[in-house]
């Protein structure tokens, strides 16, 4: 099967585009930059020059290939106060890709979040009333619900619902708290820090999206979730011993102050079920678990992506 990837040589892109090379598949990447076409076409990837922005590009290359993974997101400008031109650029992305594989019967998975819980861990069935949002974070959630649509169009169309996904070399929100305590001389949660992520080895998620390109039904919502939902004051004790420095509440007025961009997440409760997924896939998570990962200290080596 030929696989084309957008986000490829990114932190979760680079481990699917491993996992599907070693299972066998070929993998066309795009890229955007001179460095990330280099690190493609080292790790066994054929390049494809463009940004999701490049719609013939898109195009070509969904129609040249067996499936399309669309992992790609402007989380630059998402999180520099311009998250509605993030989504804008990824629903026009997904509406292209869509238009080039409709009635073919080809794979077609595209990257959202869980959502904010209401109680309990989400499951798959859950969070699907967001179609109609054009603005804010459940827009993001309404291209998701646009994708799974086009099942009725002849896609075999699925929705990865990413949690925090970890991992060494971790970038992202993990690594943002880790240098947040880092800067402010305490790990810190809001409130009593009773409110839960869900996360995900990076390995773990490879697989999981290798073996829904190979046979996940159309209109699958899939839960990319290994851990339920671990408590953020849990995590913020394996930050402050790593680091140590002290661990503490940190009242909600102060939240932007302490925290920054990662303000608006940090007190969300994301726990989510996978318990669907798992059966549906048979895939079952080897890696270990969100707060031992962070445990093993590579979060907290000063020099590496996530440390520095």
């Amino acid at each position: 099967m030929r696989v084309f990837i957008t986000g490829a040589s990114g932190f979760i892109g680079s481990a699917v585009s491993g996992e599907l090379l070693a299972a066998g598949h070929a993998v066309t990447g795009l890229a955007r930059s001179d460095a990330s076409a280099a690190a493609l076409a080292a790790a066994g990837v054929e390049v494809r020059r463009g940004t999701i922005d490049d719609l013939d590009v898109l195009r070509e290359e969904s129609l040249a290939a067996d499936a399309v993974v669309h992992l790609a997101f402007k989380h630059d400008i998402a999180f520099s106060g311009r998250f509605d031109d993030a989504v804008d650029a990824d629903r026009a992305a997904v509406e292209a890709i869509g238009e080039a594989l409709a009635g073919s019967g080809k794979a077609f998975g595209i990257a959202s979040g869980v959502p904010v819980s209401d109680g309990g861990p989400t499951s798959e069935d859950q969070g699907h009333d967001t179609d109609a949002a054009t603005t804010g974070p459940a827009a993001r959630f309404a291209v998701a619900e646009y994708a799974l649509g086009l099942a009725a169009r002849g896609v075999r169309s699925m929705v990865f619902r990413f949690p925090i996904v970890y991992g060494e070399g971790d970038p992202g929100f993990t690594a943002t708290l880790v240098a947040t305590a880092r800067d402010k001389g305490v790990a810190g949660y809001l409130g009593d820090g009773a409110n839960r992520w869900s996360g995900v080895h990076r390995a773990d998620a490879a697989v999981l999206l290798r073996l829904a390109v190979e046979r996940a039904p159309a209109g699958s919502t899939l839960h990319v979730v290994a851990d339920e939902g671990v408590a953020i004051r849990d995590l913020a004790a394996v930050i402050g011993r790593g680091l140590g420095v002290p661990t503490a509440s940190i009242a909600p007025e102060d939240a932007a102050a302490h925290f920054g961009w990662l303000a608006g997440f940090v007190g969300a409760d994301r726990a989510a079920s996978s318990a669907f997924t798992r059966e549906l896939l048979g895939w079952t998570p080897t890696r270990p678990g969100f707060l031992d990962d962070l445990d093993k200290g590579h979060y907290f080596a000063l020099g590496s992506p996530q440390g520095e």
